[in-house]
């Protein structure tokens, strides 16, 4: 399917200068030389584009460029018959009208002549400076001779570590990739799929986290269109009918739905005293489509949207408060983008409002700058690296981790840190498209002030990642929200989380890692890790139960609540002469403890704790409690249970804390881990009752160990 065709019935876009001919700039390009004091006619359009942003702009490094791209490309020609000068010239006007600054434009003049001519980096270092040779060294694909299969990844590769340095890299690949989709119906059909397939997976994406909304939505129409033509033409057709809508009376309706409520807004606004200009701003057809497949059938003011645009901040809440005044809002479509801005530098409110005749319309409130911004994302920052820039959008005030450089945003940095583990084309290749494939991202508080930004999803496995790299391989745990909490505990917007690691600096992940990382980093460093160390392919993490001890054989006993016999040396006293005492398994009580007892069949009395379940249950049944008080002996027999995180040693060091406290553990239990969790159970005879709260601290110290009670089993009424 021809790019062209397609694009003949996509969204006019309007601009004060009408699309132009690049078959006539063609012509015109190869007329011969021109007289110095002018520029080519070929660039006078983009030289009009330009000046209508940077008016004082100094032309002449452009008509150098061109002068050089002209007779450097000249006899070229591309695929669709057109001279290939038509093509640099193109990505150049889409450029000079989205505003970029002379730089840019000069770079996306010359940005094939290495490439494709004869010219080399260091004629255009020495013509046009550093800034211009790094631009076009950045777009400069790589050689199939000399990458074979991997040329297409490790040349986006490159363009990425050189976006890293210079936004403006990936800006003029923006707009060549724009051109080149434009064009595309002069290729095969396998080759415009396999083009829109990257477009689609690599481009798109980049663009949305670049904030070019230009670029973006009309690179997602040819994609929409090459991809999935059936569907393009279903959406065409219900836009070209939804514009020409019969009336009553047969006639054609030119009466825009949307045109009712934009009127009814304007007055509003005038009225109010808000200077304000009210548009109506139509969806593109990918846009048409998602909302069609949301809702199932389309109204009418599904086609577009009101976009209002004022000149200050304050003014965007008080259009917002005028409108859900005299309109009843929809809350639920309510986004403040302005405090909260995205992670690509928009900044908007959205709401949503229904007219007089229950028309519900979306609204856009935006001030001219943020509107510039949202359009043109990092184009609309002009030069973001010279000295004196005043060109920088007030979004970019640093709110949040993720915009305190809007030339080296969040997730960059985080593409360009795991790009360096991922030395393989393949694995670099599909990781990168599985990571743009994250459309939404998150910030995340860390304990000391510091923020983490990570895609919409992510765990406290990649926050850990996130802030520590590979000393992330010895993280036991985490609190999110000043709670424990698992590894795999999925974070929040504005979450703080705090990451425990273990002293043992030799620990590493377990494989059951990977099934909740989110983030190439986190999953790039775990599977080299478990690749280097395939002995612990089991996880040192996921600890196996010990072995426990025999334990001893309980002596007859009918009462549920006592787990085992009770110990010769306990000093618990009963009011009743000859009676045999028990402490409860459940409770373990130990000295000095509020206890009370209960006769069980036999004529045994059980010693509970005063809180202990098993207790109340018997007391509500009737059982009539007995005094219970303390003697002389010390030594008691007690349960504790251990809950930590699993690491290498964690058994032999708890054993070694309980070893020195003189305790000795007559059985132990480690149950299987659960989403790195472990519990332990111990029941210890220690020789002095007075020494049960040093223990326990001492317990909780071991590193991984996050709590210490004493055992609080169920039991049934006896």
């Amino acid at each position: 399917m021809s790019a062209e065709a397609t694009n003949s019935g996509a969204p006019i876009r309007r601009r004060s200068r009408p699309r132009i001919d690049l078959r006539r700039l063609g012509r015109v390009a190869l007329l011969g030389p021109v007289s110095r004091d002018r520029l080519p006619d070929a660039i006078g359009h983009v030289a009009e584009a330009h000046r209508a942003h940077y008016p004082d702009a100094d032309l002449s490094i452009l008509h150098r460029a061109y002068v050089l791209a002209e007779s450097s490309h000249r006899g070229q020609m591309r695929k669709s018959g057109e001279p290939y000068i038509t093509h640099p010239l193109a990505v150049t006007l889409i450029l000079a009208e989205l505003g970029a600054e002379t730089t840019t434009l000069t770079a996306s003049l010359l940005h094939d002549t290495v490439e494709d001519t004869e010219v080399t980096l260091d004629q255009v270092r020495e013509q046009f400076g550093k800034e211009v040779c790094y631009l076009v060294d950045g777009v400069t694909k790589l050689e199939k001779v000399d990458y074979g299969a991997a040329a297409e990844p490790e040349t986006f590769r490159k363009m990425l570590v050189a976006t890293g340095d210079d936004v403006r890299v990936m800006s003029i690949k923006l707009a060549d990739r724009l051109h080149n989709m434009r064009t595309l119906g002069v290729m095969r059909p396998e080759k415009q799929a396999r083009i829109a397939k990257v477009t689609r997976d690599v481009l798109i994406p980049l663009a949305e986290r670049l904030g070019v909304q230009a670029l973006k939505t009309e690179l997602e129409d040819l994609v929409f269109a090459i991809l999935r033509p059936e569907e393009y033409e279903h959406t065409r057709a219900l836009i070209a009918a939804a514009s020409a809508q019969p009336d009553a009376s047969g006639a054609l309706a030119t009466q825009d739905p949307l045109a009712a409520i934009a009127e009814n807004v304007a007055a509003v606004l005038r009225e109010a005293g808000i200077p304000a200009e009210v548009l109506i701003r139509p969806r593109h057809y990918v846009s048409v489509h998602r909302v069609r497949i949301k809702r199932g059938e389309l109204r009418g003011t599904d086609f577009g949207r009101l976009l209002v645009l004022v000149g200050e901040d304050a003014d965007c809440y008080a259009v917002l408060g005028e409108l859900h005044t005299c309109f009843t809002p929809v809350i639920s479509e309510f986004k403040d983008f302005i405090a909260a801005p995205k992670f690509n530098l928009y900044q908007s409110l959205h709401t949503a409002v229904v007219g007089p005749d229950g028309a519900v319309a979306e609204v856009l409130i935006r001030t001219h700058r943020m509107h510039k911004v949202a359009e043109a994302g990092v184009i609309a920052l002009g030069n973001p690296y010279a000295a004196d820039s005043g060109s920088a959008p007030q979004s970019a005030e640093p709110a949040d981790g993720e915009r305190a450089d809007p030339t080296r945003p969040g997730w960059l940095s985080r593409l360009l840190e795991w790009q360096q583990s991922a030395p393989d084309p393949d694995t670099f290749w599909t990781t990168l498209r599985a990571d743009l494939a994250q459309d939404r991202e998150i910030t995340v508080f860390r304990t000391d002030g510091g923020t983490l930004g990570l895609p919409a999803g992510a765990s406290c496995v990649d926050a850990a990642y996130a802030q520590y790299g590979d000393e992330a391989h010895s993280c036991i745990g985490a609190r999110v929200n000043g709670r424990l909490a698992t590894l795999g505990t999925v974070l929040s917007d504005g979450d703080t989380v705090q990451l425990l690691l273990a002293e043992d600096a030799a620990s590493g992940p377990s494989p059951d890692w990977l099934d909740h990382a989110r983030t190439p980093a986190a999953r790039i460093a775990i599977t080299g890790w478990l690749d280097a160390h395939p002995e612990d392919a089991q996880g040192p993490h996921s600890i196996r139960p010990a072995e426990p001890r025999p334990e001893p054989q309980p002596q007859e006993n009918t009462d549920p609540g006592h787990a085992r016999s009770a110990s010769r040396t306990a000093s618990a006293v009963v009011d009743r002469p000859d009676a045999t005492v028990r402490l409860a398994g459940c409770c373990t009580p130990v000295p000095p403890d509020a206890v009370t007892g209960f006769v069980v069949h036999g004529g045994a009395v059980t010693v509970h704790r005063l809180e202990c379940p098993a207790a109340a249950r018997m007391q509500s049944a009737g059982r009539a409690p007995v005094s219970v008080s303390w003697g002389d002996a010390a030594g008691c027999r007690v349960t504790l249970v251990a809950e930590s995180f699993g690491r290498p040693r964690l058994l032999a060091d708890l054993t070694e804390a309980i070893a020195t406290a003189d305790a000795a553990i007559i059985s132990a239990t480690v149950e299987p881990p659960s989403e790195q969790r472990v519990r332990h159970t111990y029941t210890l005879q220690l020789p002095d009752a007075a020494g049960l709260p040093a223990l326990m601290r001492a317990m909780r110290d071991v590193p991984g160990v996050y709590d210490v009670s004493r055992a609080q089993h169920p039991a049934a009424t006896a």
